[in-house]
Order: C-alpha cells, then structure tokens, then sequence
C-alpha cells in the first residue's frame, strides 16, 4: 500500500520507518522547515503533502493544532485517513473546553477555573485556599515546563508561580486553568478508535514528565514511558467509554488517550491527548504483534484490524542531548547537532546506510535521527534522539532490557533518567491492583 505521513515538527519518522520496513511505499511531509531533515535517508521526504493525496491509500496524521480540520476534510472526500478532527484538537488545546465535555460525558472531573488574568487567578486562590495546579492552553502548552503542581495547602506556592509567569510569561500565556491538585496514581488509559468504537485491547501508561530521576527539575514533553496492555478494565470503562459515542459522531479515527489521577475515592481525568503521545507509540509498535501498517489501514476504514500484543510489560526511556528541554540554538550547535550515533553492538563493518537501515539494534525507536553517508546522526533542533525500549513478562524484566539497550548507544553528551518504570514496582502497580482498577 501506499501510506503518506503528514507531521508539523516530525515526530512520526520512526512510524513511517517501521511501516516502509513492512514492504510499503512511503512518503513522508515535515511542514516546520527547521526540522525537515529529520528521518533524511530513511524515508522518502515530500514537501508539500497536499499534492500526494491522491497517490495515498492511507493518510497518517501525527498531531493537533490544525491538522485535525485537514483530517476531517480529506475523509470527508473519501480518503482512508488516520487523525482527528476540529473537535478533538479542542479537547487538546482547551483544556477547559476538555474537562467540560469529560463531565457532560457523566465522568468525574475535579473542580477546577480557567483565567485569562493572573491578579484574578491570585485573588480566587487567597478566597479559595488549597492545594492547586497551574495548567497553561493553547499554544504555550506545549512549554510543558510551565505545568507547576502546588505543594502548599494554601496554595501560596502556587500565587507566587502565577506572579512570577505573570512578569515572564504575560504576553504569551493568554488563557490558563487553575485546578485542584489531588493526591493518588497518575495514569494515562488509551485505546486505538476506527471511528465507530474502541478497537483492541486496553493500553495503561505512566509518564515520567520531570527530567531527572526521583520526579525532579522542569517539566518536559516526556523522558519516558512504562505501560501495560490490558482488556476493558474499570478506569476504561469510567474514562474511554462514555466517550465513545460522542467520537463515533466526529468519525474520530486513532488513539485517544487520557491522563488520570486515581486514588481510592475514583478516577479523575486531567487532560486529553486525542493523537499518538511520544514516546507511548514506540512502546506500542515494540509490543504489537500485529503489523502496525495493518492498524493503520483498517481503522482508516473502519474496521477492527484485531490487534494482537504481547503480554507482559514495556518500558522505554529517552536519550537526549543538550539542550532539551530547553531552546537554545548555540548550545545545541554546540553540544547536538550533526553528533554521529554508534552502538557497541554494530562494528563498523556493519555501518553501512543499507544495513543499519534495516537491521538496526532492537529496541531502538529514532526521533531526531537523519541517516547521511552510512552515518546515523542529530537532526532537528530539540535534542530528543531517540527512545530505547525494552519488553519483559514483568516490570523488573522490562526496565533490565531497556537498560542494557541504552547501554548499546554510543553518543557523547547524552542524557536520560534511569528510574522508568520504578514507581510500579515501588508500589503504584499494587494499589492499582488493590482498588481494582485493572480488573477486566
């Protein structure tokens, strides 16, 4: 078949890789110009992915911020199409629109207010005292270190973070929602949609957001993933589920999946992402065992492309360099750019283009990775490299493969947390057990 992968910044190349690897044709369109090179010498790159409709039997999307409409328009002309629609790029980017259409949905939600002015928010928290989280919209939430989730029970930690976006961030924070922070498991629920229902098993994640080991520094996009697969447990059915008539309406067609706090009390959603999450989609491509070129085509048209995965556990972690997750062109000049990448396991005999291209280590998941003179190399601008994976029949096994795996990777300067996966084995896996939100 003839797949065409459409991406804003070119976070879908390691999809479009692995589908060419399966015996298609490929084509692949990165509208940011700064990031175009990304998946060079993998892939066959288009510039203008508009005029390669008609060659596709299937369109891939990647993201939001617009390209749900673009979705929405092909489909509406008859093309098989994987992504959202004007609808469910909402749910993303207003996060207050989203926890509205959660609680009409009949699902919990925790209470929270939406401020378009800092003095405002300050002042309903000193009437308001608790312990609070500040959640940016819109464009800028994709700054994920703006995310800050208060400590203080009067929320005093949080009025200072407020003044202190307010002189930083003023002009660019137009709107931000203020919610009450509650304490539990944090857990993402996710399941594929055809655009008439949920297909597949269950896929249960835990993001580790923070950019170093222990759940400390910045937030950032993410620095790495454990998941589990599992059927249509109690968080899907208090989550998903309710939703999916609504979806049906869209014709929404992908993975929908959503964030939650779980604790004794319930199950409470704190935002959507209606779109693959990255690093989660490696970790579903390592563990299906059904061809992810075949997910793709089948729920473009509407069918249940049956998806097999393999039991147990994964566990991925992201490589980095300097200077993410910050921007900064000289030190990414400095320290990323252009950096060659090596694996101990691969002599140099094996570095050729044609067989690291199709024989490269296991577990390896590229990002900003280009290919040029039988080199693997940094491309883009961000400093995310790639995700190293690791699949076992328990947690424990899973985190010991995806170790060994980054261990493989040669590149100087690189970075990554070691603690992915931790917090199941600490104890989060057993509460989840013990309130019986994984039962089937």
């Amino acid at each position: 078949m003839n797949f065409l992968f459409v991406s804003i910044d070119g976070l879908i190349g390691d999809l479009a890789w692995r589908v060419r690897n399966e015996g298609h044709d490929v084509r692949y369109c990165i509208e940011n110009e700064d990031e175009r090179e990304i998946t060079d010498g993998f892939v066959e790159k288009v510039v203008d992915w508009e005029e390669h409709t008609e060659w596709a039997d299937t369109v891939v999307f990647d993201d939001v911020f617009g390209q749900g409409t673009h979705a929405e328009e092909l489909r509406a002309e008859g093309v098989a199409v994987v992504g959202g629609t004007a609808y469910t790029d909402r749910l993303e980017e207003d996060r207050n629109f989203g926890q509205r259409e959660l609680k009409d949905a009949g699902i919990d939600v925790l209470p929270h207010k939406e401020f378009t002015d800092f003095d405002a928010a300050v002042e309903w928290i000193r009437e308001n005292p608790d312990a609070y989280v500040i959640k940016p919209s819109g464009n800028v939430q994709n700054v994920k270190r703006l995310v800050f989730v208060g400590e203080e029970d009067d929320g005093s930690d949080v009025i200072r973070i407020l003044k202190s976006y307010q002189r930083s961030w003023g002009d660019k924070i137009e709107r931000f929602e203020i919610q009450r922070r509650a304490d539990g498991v944090e857990v993402a629920v996710g399941a594929f949609f055809n655009g008439e229902e949920f297909v597949g098993p269950v896929c249960i994640n835990f993001e580790h957001k923070r950019l170093f080991p222990g759940n400390v520094g910045p937030s950032t996009g993410e620095m790495g993933t454990s998941m589990t697969w599992t059927g249509k447990n109690d968080i899907y059915r208090r989550t998903l589920e309710p939703l999916e008539s609504t979806l049906a309406d869209e014709g929404y067609v992908g993975y929908m999946d959503l964030n939650c706090i779980v604790n004794h009390d319930g199950v409470y959603p704190l935002e959507f992402t209606p779109r693959f999450g990255y690093p989660t989609i490696f970790l579903m491509e390592e563990a299906m065992e059904t061809p992810i070129s075949r997910v793709f085509a089948d729920i473009a048209r509407g069918d249940d492309p049956g998806i097999e995965v393999s039991a147990g556990f994964q566990v991925g972690v992201r490589v980095c360099l300097p200077p993410f997750p910050f921007t900064d062109p000289q030190t990414f000049s400095e320290f990323a750019s252009n950096a060659p990448i090596g694996f101990e396991s691969k002599p140099p005999s094996e570095w050729t283009e044609r067989h690291l291209l199709e024989n490269a280590p296991e577990g390896v998941h590229i990002e900003d990775v280009k290919c040029t003179n039988d080199q693997w190399r940094v491309a883009g601008t961000s400093g995310v490299v790639m995700t190293v994976t690791g699949m076992g029949e328990t947690m424990v096994e899973a985190r010991e493969v995806a170790y060994r795996r980054v261990d493989d990777v040669l590149l100087p300067n690189m970075y990554y947390r070691d603690d992915i996966g931790e917090r199941w084995v600490e104890g989060e896996g057993d509460k989840l057990h013990t309130w019986g939100y994984l039962r089937d």
